[in-house]
């Protein structure tokens, strides 16, 4: 079975990869935990925040973000203390600050998810090349998303984090061609064809 080489470092890694990288999303809880673990991750590397997560979920209230937005500065300190958590300030606020954020949209658009796959009609989008390998670190939609995104106060989620999050959450299918989910998100799913990186 061939699979994205970027997931072949380690078991969690595979598992994160065969169960939910890429698989179209359509649940507010994990579209938080996606996200926000976009926000720990930021100037760090992708493996550690799947080596750490378990320990983000145990600080987190495993990502319920109607109690996060509640958090006080207890909390914070309690985060920043726990043993192999990520000890910046910044982004611990960003997440508290960002969970307010997520509510606000919810509350205009009945769920995240209605509000962020709106952006592709529904539709996983596959574009052309990008089976190959040919895969940006940014485009056009994830510039249109992150903009409207900061907008609406929510912090860290820059181009590229964006991007990092639509593959993540199926809404771009970036799969390598030769990968098994590959053919199983495109048949499986709603999906659009798309030529330029730059298409939204």
């Amino acid at each position: 079975m061939q699979r994205c080489n970027w997931c072949l470092c380690n078991e969690k890694m595979i598992k994160y990869h065969d169960e939910e990288w890429g698989v179209p999303l359509h649940d507010d809880k994990k579209q938080f935990e996606f996200l926000m673990m976009e926000v720990m991750q930021c100037g760090l590397n992708w493996n550690m925040m799947i080596q750490k997560r378990e320990i983000f979920r145990r600080c987190f209230d495993d990502f319920d973000y109607k109690k996060i937005a509640e958090y006080q500065e207890i909390d914070i300190q309690r985060i920043l203390d726990t043993d192999g958590m990520i000890r910046s300030r910044r982004k611990v606020e960003a997440v508290i600050s960002n969970a307010k954020c997520f509510l606000k949209i919810i509350d205009e658009f009945g769920s995240f998810c209605k509000y962020l796959w709106n952006y592709s009609d529904e539709k996983t989008i596959l574009y052309q090349g990008h089976q190959k390998g040919k895969i940006p670190a940014r485009n056009g939609l994830s510039d249109k998303i992150s903009k409207d995104l900061k907008k609406r106060g929510l912090k860290y989620l820059g181009s590229i984090t964006v991007y990092s999050h639509l593959q993540a959450c199926g809404m771009i299918n970036d799969h390598t061609e030769e990968c098994f989910r590959y053919m199983d998100i495109v048949e499986n799913y709603p999906t659009i064809r798309k030529r330029k990186d730059n298409e939204n």
